[in-house]
């Protein structure tokens, strides 16, 4: 009877979360006439929209490996403060925060800060004569989803890579010290290895975050579907009819694939990972 406690949260996920998903994916099987059909697929031939999957793709790839790169940096200098110290405090509680932190707020953040009429971008024309959108609007572009995303990509890292970090056991570094070895060696043959399941899996879990990101860059960018989420808004609020909306489920079946990949690769290095975490 223990598994009784984990009915509120099963019905959770099987309320919002599976049957949504399923009836999203189920309408890309339903073609024009109401009949069970794979028309809705051709989509995904579509250059407009093999473009947006690359874009979603490249993006993803882009604010992962960065936010992965700057949050094992912060992880590393967090491992060496006390756990129960006003710094780890402090660190974990924004982390804690600013990896939720996204949607319309973040957008707004970013707009009021380094808009076209943002704080900062009035600042640097107005003092030293420095116009961030000389060379165009990128902000409400695809490159402007960068920083947005790093935003919240760094912290995200910081949760689940700091963990394995503290796995780390200062006996093995005081053996490698004993044995001769120096930092590098340390670093390359000890650590490194033991860490990169973890740095690995912690990576695609920032791709995968990205990727589904969608309120942020509804929010920023308002003309054009330059990656799969707002394609598939595209799809929903065209005046083209039901057609357009079972076009969608299909663009919401060929993410779900991208995800099942990632997500099966970041279970099985986490599961290599754990070996060291125990």
């Amino acid at each position: 009877m223990k598994w009784l406690g984990l009915t509120p949260f099963a019905l959770y996920v099987l309320i919002f979360l599976a049957i949504p998903s399923v009836l999203a994916i189920g309408t890309g099987f339903i073609g024009a006439d109401g009949a069970v059909s794979l028309e809705n697929f051709a989509a995904l031939a579509n250059p407009v929209v093999l473009g947006s999957f690359w874009s979603s793709i490249w993006v993803s790839a882009l604010t992962a490996v960065v936010g992965a790169l700057l949050g094992a940096l912060l992880s590393f200098a967090l491992a060496g403060a006390p756990a129960g110290g006003a710094l780890r405090r402090a660190v974990d509680s924004a982390a804690s925060v600013l990896a939720q932190f996204g949607g319309v707020m973040l957008a707004f953040a970013f707009i009021a800060t380094i808009g076209i009429q943002g704080l900062i971008t009035v600042l640097l024309r107005d003092t030293f004569g420095i116009d961030i959108f000389a060379d165009g609007v990128w902000l409400y572009q695809l490159p402007g989803l960068i920083l947005p995303y790093l935003y919240f990509q760094v912290p995200l890292m910081v949760i689940v890579f700091l963990p394995a970090m503290e796995g780390l056991r200062r006996e093995w570094a005081e053996a490698s010290a004993t044995l001769g070895s120096g930092t590098v060696t340390y670093w390359t043959r000890i650590a490194g290895p033991i860490l990169a399941p973890s740095f690995l899996g912690s990576l695609l879990l920032l791709f995968a975050n990205a990727f589904s990101s969608y309120a942020t860059a509804a929010a920023l960018i308002s003309q054009g579907a330059q990656i799969v989420p707002l394609q598939i808004r595209a799809a929903l609020i065209a005046e083209t009819g039901a057609s357009r909306a079972n076009t969608a489920g299909a663009l919401a079946l060929g993410m779900l694939l991208v995800m099942l990949v990632v997500m099966i690769g970041y279970s099985i290095l986490q599961r290599r990972a754990a070996r060291w975490q125990q």
